[in-house]
């Protein structure tokens, strides 16, 4: 006699068409669904009808699987009355012309239900820590939507008689064959699944099979991957995959779990679900032909059977499933196919998924821990198939996010603590809110409102899962679809839940990678935009800028995008641009290193794109300052640089060359550049532009270029230079020593400012001092720059005076730029300078009137004038000496091949004829060569012999310069000394020996220049001449001779 099955134990009834004389269950007939029952909508109707177990005759009532209706034929009884229909017709099979037929009923689709989503009711329920269940009623009520009432197909069991113990023995031991032989056709195949099923019944009853069972389920699962593998993955042509998942079902119910628990059992539910999914696309008609009699020989209707089999299985595997571990190992299957590029696969996956969700939302019954860990992932997947496409599929998936919203309500129940009651109330009434404003038809056509609604409920993880998921749809090419759902999802769900994601580089990262495979402009901008809500966070923006800029330089056209139209909030604007240039201005804050930072070029890069795209324009002109010196000094550290210098991270050219073409000083120049035009600084880069300003800072002369720059800035912009200033006073003594020259030269050109007046001592006449003691020579270029712009206040000069000492130093050097600077600065303080101040300045400008630079002759020359001038009538016995010793040499160089150097020194000779109270002759003032012109040159050499006897020994001043480097100044320094010979007092003659002027002379007469060999014998004959006339007697007057004879 058959034993009894276990009462009120839900059953999902087999789908099966099939033949067989072994004895099997009976399970009891459907309830009639209730008259009050809605209609399935027509989209309903059609996307249950493509996957229903049967399909009927035109001229019979269509049967409606998803209202719990049962198809029937017209030789059977009542269709509408399941009471009518005789007992043989309930068991598992109807027999129908001699063909044993299963018929599955699906689940009512009315909306008639209400999941009670009242807030009140949260507080009632009782939760305990380990081992919590819930019911529909625990979860407060949620305006229009609705929760359907408990499937049909979902219903405990008719109790069946047990199968006597020779059947059993007779399963038992066809199973044993099997499984230690082989099976090799339909019919052995068939017969091995309906002997497991059969088999299966006695399970709560007999010990001995159960144990038989468990004993054996490695070899079960072993045949069954077989049975799957052997089907063919193109055709449905058998029973067997049906068989098999009706087999499945039946052992499910029993707690027989062929397809979890181990790594074997896993690749079985892999093997049934490609086997199912992956076969071809089939067309599938509203109503098969009346013709057809047999609707199991029909493709399509096997087909709906074996796929209506499939998912009742599925669906069996998740009614006792309290820690949905089922349930995660199912949609870890199915994750793949619901992604599926091929429409029937996705579209098949997508029904199959709803149905299951809608099972489990029946039936769902929770305990801790809970091994799901998936659900953004999960809430991603329905809300991209929601905006796919297929109308079917937007409908299948719209159908089970409304499930899984009733699942997630329940599932944050359980896992929130007691103390995040409050919390959690107040993230339904925010769901609540969310959805009183829409139907549900309406939300859930719209993916991007299922986020605002499924976003309260994901915690930082989740949302991760859900936006990384979007992210990986963006590779859905063949769908642009897809990816424009992908980005209404993406800036939506960024937007509402921006500060709750933690793992932000990867998204970042996820981001850049895609960029360059998403065709459609508006969804390029969406995905740029959510970059952009991303930098705009405080909490996220250091670490959105330092993924950005952990790219190659210079970035490609995708990511040269993506800097250029960020879309950041005006508030918002300045940080961001701020914490960009922060990342610079650390790396020159350290000491110089042996390799620069790559990324330091990598954000001069970022400065630049970003420019370019002129989107933060605002935050440009305010930090313009901190730009325009950042940019600056990073210039200053690039030159010279090649990529082979910046110190790249590994693998980030490994799919590429490192372009060497490009430089380190070609971004910070186009950054500054860019900078200049942005802020409209037109003027300024026109100037660079003229005086070659762009190469001055390229080169050695950076601080030139700074200079020039400065200056322009200064005569230009008035506001951006102050603002500069303002900036320097307190950071011009940070960072190495590059940030600190870049720094300085800027600085002390503004200090031309009226504003410059204002500035405490310390930050101007103090730090000028400071550096100009400093060993570094540009620092002492710098700090002369300074104090010559300061030096034209009034009220500034007497505490530069302090320093006058070391400006007279510096006139000594050998850089000509800190020599003319000190020239220049002593220029403007000489009318203030006290005469031993001055006397010892004109005796150290002597000495450069001799040198070979243009300028600090030319210079030198001006500045000693000036001394000579500022000389009070009180203090001139202390110069007289100074000013006596320039006489020659001011001569001479009047006779200089330079126009502008002779020019100075007549006019400058001039003035110390006047200090002296000479009157020149006019000869000096000719201006052609005096050696052409010997008349000439014999009444000045008179004048300057007379008036120069027992001041100055000018022979000896003269001979000094006849090995001067210029021809015209020996020459004439040669034919000086030949004519002077004779005015001069002949002790001078003597003064260093009988010979010395011949001896030097001598070495003349070797001179490569004619010219100078024949004025050099001349002025020796005149010498030796001179020596050897006798000396003139002394002659007395006849009014001495007689005051002499008188006094006798």
């Amino acid at each position: 006699m058959p034993l009894p099955r276990r009462g009120g134990e839900p059953r999902l009834a087999g789908a099966r068409v099939v033949r067989t004389t072994l004895p099997r269950a009976t399970p009891r007939s459907p309830r009639r669904v209730g008259r009050g029952t809605p209609l399935l909508s027509h989209a309903q109707r059609l996307t249950r009808r493509r996957h229903s177990s049967e399909q009927v005759p035109p001229e019979s009532e269509q049967a409606d699987f998803r209202s719990g209706k049962w198809v029937q034929e017209r030789a059977g009884g009542d269709a509408r009355d399941p009471q009518h229909t005789s007992p043989a017709r309930m068991g598992s099979r109807q027999r129908v012309a001699g063909t044993e037929e299963v018929v599955i009923p699906c689940a009512s689709d009315s909306d008639s239900g209400s999941v009670d989503l009242q807030l009140s009711n949260l507080e009632d329920i009782q939760k305990d820590g380990t081992n919590v269940e819930f019911a529909d009623s625990d979860i407060p009520d949620i305006p229009e939507l609705v929760q359907e009432s408990l499937p049909d197909n979902l219903r405990p069991q008719t109790p069946q008689a047990p199968l006597n113990e020779a059947s059993i023995e007779r399963l038992v031991q066809s199973i044993q064959e099997v499984l230690h032989g082989e099976l090799k056709g339909e019919p052995e195949k068939l017969m091995f699944l309906r002997s497991l099923s059969s088999l299966s019944q006695t399970l709560p009853y007999d010990e001995t099979i159960e144990s038989f069972i468990h004993r054996h389920t490695p070899e079960i699962v072993h045949v069954l991957s077989v049975l799957v593998q052997e089907e063919p993955l193109h055709s449905l042509s058998s029973m067997v995959r049906q068989e098999l998942f009706v087999t499945i079902t039946d052992l499910s119910y029993k707690d027989v779990h062929l397809l979890f628990g181990s790594e074997d059992r896993e690749d079985l539910l892999g093997l049934i679900t490609k086997s199912i999914i992956s076969l071809p696309a089939i067309i599938t008609p509203t109503q098969l032909p009346s013709t057809v009699s047999n609707q199991t020989n029909h493709p399509e209707c096997l087909y709906r059977q074996t796929f209506q089999a499939f998912s009742v299985m599925l669906q069996s595997l998740v009614i006792k499933d309290p820690h949905l571990e089922n349930f995660d190992s199912i949609f870890k299957h199915m994750d793949s196919w619901l992604q599926s590029y091929k429409d029937h696969e996705r579209e098949r996956a997508t029904a199959v998924m709803a149905q299951v969700l809608k099972c489990l939302s029946c039936y769902l019954s929770l305990k801790l821990p809970l091994q799901f860990q998936r659900l953004g992932h999960l809430v991603a997947v329905m809300a991209l198939l929601c905006g796919d496409p297929m109308k079917e599929v937007a409908e299948e998936a719209a159908e089970g996010t409304h499930y899984l919203l009733h699942i997630t309500l329940k599932l944050k129940y359980i896992t929130q603590g007691r103390d995040n009651g409050k919390s959690l109330k107040e993230t339904l009434k925010k769901c609540r809110e969310l959805l009183e404003h829409y139907s549900v038809k309406h939300f859930y056509r719209c993916p991007f409102k299922i986020v605002q609604v499924f976003e309260v409920f994901l915690d930082s993880q989740e949302l991760g899962q859900f936006i990384m998921t979007t992210l990986d749809s963006l590779k859905s090419l063949p769908h642009p679809s897809t990816q424009k759902t992908a980005g209404e999802l993406l800036i939506t769900l960024v937007r509402s839940a921006e500060a709750r994601f933690e793992k932000v580089p990867e998204i970042i990262g996820v981001i850049c990678a895609r960029l360059s495979i998403i065709t459609l402009p508006t969804v390029r901008q969406q995905i740029i935009n959510t970059v952009s809500l991303f930098i705009s966070r405080p909490k996220y923006t250091d670490i959105v800028l330092s993924h950005l800029l952990c790219h190659p330089v210079p970035y490609d056209r995708h990511l040269a995008e993506l800097w250029r139209t960020l879309e950041v909030e005006l508030s918002n604007t300045t940080w961001v641009l701020w914490r960009l240039l922060r990342k610079l201005q650390k790396c020159h804050d350290v000491p110089t290193q042996e390799k620069m930072a790559y990324v330091a070029v990598a954000v001069t890069d970022a400065l630049y794109e970003v420019l370019m795209g002129n989107k933060l324009r605002a935050a440009a002109f305010r930090l313009f300052p901190q730009l325009l010196m950042t940019l600056l000094i990073q210039i200053h550290h690039s030159i010279g640089l090649t990529m082979s210098d910046v110190n790249i991270p590994s693998g980030l050219y490994a799919e590429q060359e490192i372009p060497m073409e490009v430089t380190p000083l070609c971004f910070a120049i186009q950054a500054t550049k860019t900078l200049l035009l942005r802020t409209l600084c037109w003027q300024e880069f026109s100037i660079m532009e003229k005086n070659d300003g762009w190469s001055l800072l390229k080169g050695a002369c950076h601080l030139q270029g700074v200079s020039l720059l400065a200056n322009a800035l200064l005569e230009r912009s008035h506001l951006f230079a102050y603002k500069t200033m303002y900036l320097l006073v307190p950071l011009i003594n940070r960072g190495n020593e590059k940030h600190k020259l870049t720094s300085a030269g800027f600085f002390v050109e503004l200090l031309k400012s009226p504003v410059a007046r204002r500035l405490p001592r310390l930050y101007s006449t103090v730090r000028l001092k400071d550096w100009l003691y400093d060993e570094n020579k540009l620092f002492r270029i710098v700090a002369l720059r300074g104090l010559c712009n300061l030096v034209r206040y009034r009220e500034m000069r007497e505490d530069i005076k302090s320093v006058i000492p070391c400006i007279l130093d510096s006139l000594q050097e050998t850089d000509e730029r800190i020599v003319l600077l000190a020239i220049q600065t002593l220029m403007q303080l000489v009318k203030t300078l006290d005469s031993a101040t001055l006397a010892t300045m004109m005796k150290i400008l002597c000495s450069l009137f001799g040198d070979m630079r243009h300028g600090i002759h030319h210079f030198s020359m001006t500045l000693f004038g000036a001394s000579v001038k500022a000389v009070k009538h009180t203090d001139k016995k202390c110069v007289e000496s100074h000013v006596l010793e320039s006489l020659v040499p001011l001569l001479l160089f009047s006779q200089d091949d330079n126009d502008d150097i002779a020019k100075e020194s007549r006019r400058v000779l001039s003035l110390c004829a006047q200090f002296l109270k000479w009157k020149l002759p006019r000869e000096v003032y000719c201006k052609d060569p005096l050696y052409i012109k010997p008349n000439e040159v014999r009444r000045v050499c008179k004048f300057f012999g007379e008036k120069s006897k027992g001041k100055i020994n000018i022979l000896d001043q003269t001979l000094m310069y006849s090995k001067d480097p210029k021809l015209p100044i020996r020459r004439t320094a040669v034919l000086f000394i030949g004519i002077l010979s004779k005015y001069v007092d002949p002790s001078e003659l003597k003064s260093k020996g009988p010979d010395w002027l011949e001896n030097d002379l001598r070495e003349l007469l070797q001179d490569p220049e004619p010219s100078l060999r024949i004025i050099a014998s001349q002025a020796l004959f005149r010498i030796q001449r001179v020596r050897n006339e006798p000396e003139p007697k002394i002659r007395v007057s006849w009014s001495r001779k007689l005051f002499g004879c008188l006094n006798t």
